[in-house]
């Protein structure tokens, strides 16, 4: 299962766009978009809300994980569909985007809109399925795509 442990920086958002190419362009170059349109939402997340300024770590937490993020992915199946599943992991404060991030009202034209809020929002629809866990100071977000019968 390749992964990769990086900072909770905005600046790690390119390295973490090069592994999943290194990793997922060859074979899965049809949704690459949207994995990395996805995964750059989250990472952002995780870095505003996972370690916010003036956070500090649970106790469980192990002192090399605090401030860090993984990313990874694995193949997965659900009721024999193959999916691709891209999970990021974190060791910050407990945030579930999927039902904290506030919902965009996108009927408003983008002029009557406010500039952002969109992310997660975009990330439920590039995404089959989408989850969250939060046990013993870890956060996990996990991403599905569906794998296309010819890309199987």
């Amino acid at each position: 299962m390749p992964r990769i442990l990086l900072p909770a920086k905005i600046e790690s958002c390119a390295p973490a766009m090069d592994f999943l190419r290194e990793h997922l362009a060859e074979e899965y170059g049809d949704m690459i978009g949207f994995v990395e349109l996805a995964v750059e939402e989250l990472l952002v997340n995780v870095v505003r809300y996972a370690y916010a300024e003036g956070s500090a770590p649970a106790p469980e937490v192990p002192p090399d994980k605090w401030g860090m993020l993984e990313l990874g992915f694995r193949h997965a199946s659900m009721d024999d569909v193959p999916f691709l599943c891209v999970w990021i992991r974190d060791w910050g404060a407990p945030f579930d985007p999927f039902l904290e991030a506030p919902k965009p009202d996108i009927s408003l034209s983008a002029e009557d809109r406010d500039i952002g809020g969109l992310g997660v929002h975009l990330v439920r629809n590039v995404s089959a399925h989408h989850c969250y866990s939060g046990t013993d100071g870890e956060n996990t977000i996990e991403l599905y795509f569906k794998i296309e019968s010819d890309a199987a």
